[in-house]
């Protein structure tokens, strides 16, 4: 449940210049020019692992806004996750591979502050591993669609009582 003294993170991961993989920056910084409410903070990142729970320590809520490769996916998909929905893997080769799961577990047993609310929306992209800051065409043709589904899911998230 929110209050109005609810602070909230809202963050866009990704790199803006590995061509799809930006749209979370992207549509973050949209959103701030669209949302400008006091108990919001808006911040961008292109880290992960254990780097990201010094960004989101001390926030209530925190809606992440990322890219997503399936192997069946279609382009500009926006799919809405809690961290419960995903598996987490039991083998970690060395602390690079520290996924977002393993870094919340990590920091709740260094009594680390973590939100209570974790909202994930992720888009599903086409090309991540080309330099560009432009989408690709199937991405840059459903980009109005997307910024619309993702402005409606934020906005539901932050209202949300």
């Amino acid at each position: 449940m929110q209050s109005a003294e609810s602070k909230i993170l809202i963050l866009g991961m990704g790199n803006d210049i590995l061509t799809d993989d930006g749209i979370g920056i992207k549509i973050t910084k949209v959103l701030e020019n669209k949302f400008p409410l006091p108990n919001i903070v808006y911040n961008t990142l292109s880290i992960g692992g254990m780097e990201i729970i010094e960004y989101i320590k001390n926030f209530d809520t925190v809606i992440i806004i990322d890219a997503i490769k399936t192997l069946n996916g279609i382009p500009g998909t926006v799919y809405r996750f809690v961290p419960s929905d995903f598996k987490e893997t039991t083998h970690l080769s060395n602390i690079h591979d520290l996924s977002f799961l393993t870094a919340l577990k990590l920091a709740k047993e260094l009594d680390i502050k973590t939100p209570e609310n974790i909202y994930i929306i992720a888009i599903e992209i086409v090309e991540d591993m080309v330099f560009s800051s432009d989408f690709t065409p199937q991405l840059q043709e459903k980009y109005s669609e997307i910024l619309e589904e993702v402005s409606i899911i934020v906005k539901e998230l932050v209202d949300k009582k």
